[in-house]
């Protein structure tokens, strides 16, 4: 049996983002798009919750493409409040929207969300080494700056510890723990 993160437990849809996704290094506008809005919704709630929802969330806000939520109106709030499939938070849904639109606007200053963001890193995913989850920490000095520059462009739900959560989602970081099969895998796909 393989050893896995022992956040993701047992449910197959966990185990599979574990397996699959977490902690690989994304590039992809709209996926890391994707995770920001998923990790702002997630705030106070489950990332198995979120995951649940996913498909609801990528129904609901147009495939994830910053270009079309920014220009979503009060009636789309309205439509998103009313739709059972995600989260009905109102802050949450006007955070995605206020997002987008700054999302676009880092887009046109850095060329992409991915330039922006990996730059943190220096392009390159940090490879940390814990041995146990209770070692890897909440939020970082690292997250901390992303964080500050995402709200100074004015980004909400971008507080410190949603940003690190995004930077392990997206493979920023490696945290997955060094016993776990999939530290070695990510950090060999990471070159």
């Amino acid at each position: 049996m393989q050893s896995r993160c022992e956040w993701c437990g047992g449910d197959p849809l966990y185990i599979a983002y574990h397996d699959h996704e977490w902690g690989v290094p994304v590039h992809d506008d709209l996926r890391l798009f994707e995770f920001l809005l998923l990790e702002g919704a997630q705030a106070g709630l489950s990332w198995l919750t979120i995951l649940k929802k996913r498909e609801n969330y990528r129904r609901a806000f147009s495939g994830f493409d910053p270009q079309r939520i920014a220009v979503y109106s009060a009636g789309d709030v309205q439509r998103l409040m009313a739709d059972a499939g995600i989260v009905r938070n109102r802050l949450k849904i006007e955070s995605a929207i206020n997002n987008a639109r700054s999302v676009l606007g880092i887009i046109e200053e850095f060329g992409s969300f991915d330039r922006f963001l990996w730059r943190y890193v220096d392009y390159q995913p940090q490879q940390n080494a814990w041995r146990s989850l209770a070692e890897v920490p909440a939020r970082t000095d690292l997250s901390d700056m992303l964080s500050k520059d995402l709200k100074k462009r004015g980004g909400n739900f971008v507080g410190s510890t949603i940003c690190y959560a995004f930077m392990q989602a997206v493979g920023m970081v490696n945290d997955h723990v060094v016993e776990c099969f999939r530290h070695d895998e990510v950090k060999v796909a990471s070159r």
